[in-house]
């Protein structure tokens, strides 16, 4: 029974034994084991001594032996610079953030060039945004952003070139004057504002009065143009008219002188005159109260006579 239960417990020790041979080994195999994830760089040192830096992937080291000292991201980094005070040319303080990009490109140097590279270029960037901001006045600052995010990240570039890090980029996020100089920038603008507000009423005047000239103008012309052309037609009606009388005259005379030279057209005039004759001497007797009277009134036709004798004449002259 005593040799059964010493066999039992020189089992379990063994099994104790055996088990802790395999944590001890899953240990061991566990730390040597490294898988670096995507864009992740890790430097591993060997006793103290920088012995490699592996990328993403499966990576073997020795335990005990190498040890994983640094570890670095190689994805671009945006880091917030915190809002500081500048002192402008014309002695304005104003505070001023932004943001700085930059990126891992050689971690070695990122791990031994520097003690923290992150802290180091957030300090450049300070001090060349406060140099900046020191030689460009109030108003500049605001209209000179891209100049100094150029200025910001060419110092810091050059600076972090030692270690292996490259800014890519720097943005300004805010610039903020004292209350009182916003204030008086308010006022300033809303100065402008109506400054710009009157000198566009005063154009809109301005066009309204030379379009209404304008329109006057147009308007003098058309009707200028139209009174000359309705005086053109006027006379070109009366023209007209003038013309067609003399052709109805013409057509009148040429009538009544080929009438005379018919059979019987000449006692046919001899009535028609005695006939206005009589009709002209009742309508003097009409209208005037002085009349005067011819020394042959009664001899109507010693009138008739002289006239008959004129058409003869004229159609003598004619034959």
């Amino acid at each position: 029974m005593i040799g059964i239960i010493k066999i039992a417990e020189s089992v379990a020790s063994t099994t104790f034994i055996l088990i802790g041979v395999i944590l001890l080994a899953f240990i061991l195999i566990a730390s040597m084991v490294k898988v670096v994830p995507q864009r992740t760089a890790i430097i591993v040192e060997r006793l103290g001594k920088f012995r490699a830096t592996f990328t993403a992937g499966f990576q073997i080291i020795i335990p005990f032996i190498d040890k994983v000292r640094y570890r670095h991201t190689l994805k671009e980094q945006a880091i917030d610079v915190a809002p500081q005070i500048c002192i402008t040319r014309d002695n304005i303080a104003v505070e001023v953030d932004g943001i700085l990009y930059l990126q891992v490109l050689d971690p070695q140097r990122a791990s031994y060039g520097i003690d923290n590279y992150r802290f180091a270029s957030i300090q450049i960037a300070q001090t060349t945004m406060r140099s900046v901001i020191g030689k460009l006045e109030l108003d500049r600052t605001f209209e000179e952003r891209e100049s100094i995010n150029a200025t910001i990240v060419e110092a810091v570039d050059k600076a972090s070139e030692p270690w292996g890090v490259k800014v890519t980029r720097y943005e300004v996020k805010n610039i903020s004057p004292p209350q009182s100089i916003r204030d008086a920038m308010e006022k300033q603008m809303r100065a402008e504002r109506e400054k710009r507000a009157t000198i566009a009423e005063s154009e809109g005047t301005k066009q309204a009065k030379i379009n209404v000239a304008e329109g006057d103008k147009q308007e003098f012309i058309l009707r200028s143009e139209g009174e000359k052309q309705r005086r053109i037609n006027e006379a070109a009606g009366r023209a007209s008219e003038i013309e067609q009388v003399a052709n109805a005259t013409a057509n009148g005379l040429r009538a009544i002188a080929k009438a005379i030279s018919e059979d019987n057209g000449l006692n046919a005039v001899n009535l028609r005159i005695a006939e206005q004759y009589l009709i002209a001497f009742g309508n003097l007797a009409k209208q005037n109260n002085t009349l005067i009277i011819p020394s042959n009134l009664a001899d109507v036709g010693s009138i008739i006579a002289t006239a008959t004798s004129v058409f003869n004449e004229t159609r003598d002259k004619k034959k």
